[in-house]
């Protein structure tokens, strides 16, 4: 899955932590049992730990090539040395074998066809580019 982002909202420090909002403007996921779109409006809620490190709570809506819909929760964590962190939150692009990315997804739809999706854990590991997040999804089994 690629994602296309749009600039981060910083919100500053609130009660949880300091809290970013970076915005789903669409994308596409590509595999062997599931294509479509990412459709825009989703946004991943962050909260940057004084590290630099990224505690990740994405949400966005897939929509298949046939027109079913999966609403995706992504969960996950960005870690890495404070001056690889500090660039790719700087929206910079860095090596991805220079920091830890990694994810936990859960899916939700009514498309009978894609039930599986609901029934079974996903781990993700990511990438980050500059206006872009590239994730490879595996279905533990």
């Amino acid at each position: 899955m690629t994602a296309d982002v749009g600039a981060p909202l910083d919100l500053g420090t609130t009660q949880n932590g300091h809290r970013r909002i970076v915005p789903v403007l669409g994308g596409r996921v590509e595999g062997p049992k599931l294509r479509g779109r990412v459709l825009p409006g989703g946004a991943d809620w962050q909260i940057l730990e004084a590290d630099g490190t990224a505690r990740l709570d994405a949400r966005y809506t897939l929509e298949t090539e046939q027109g079913a819909l999966i609403y995706v929760n992504n969960r996950g964590i960005r870690t890495g040395s404070p001056e690889i962190l500090a660039r790719l939150n700087s929206g910079e692009r860095v090596d991805p074998a220079s920091y830890y990315f990694r994810t936990v997804a859960s899916f939700e739809t009514s498309a009978p066809g894609l039930l599986w999706l609901s029934r079974a854990i996903f781990l993700g590991m990511a990438d980050r580019f500059p206006n872009q997040v590239a994730i490879r999804f595996w279905q533990v089994t």
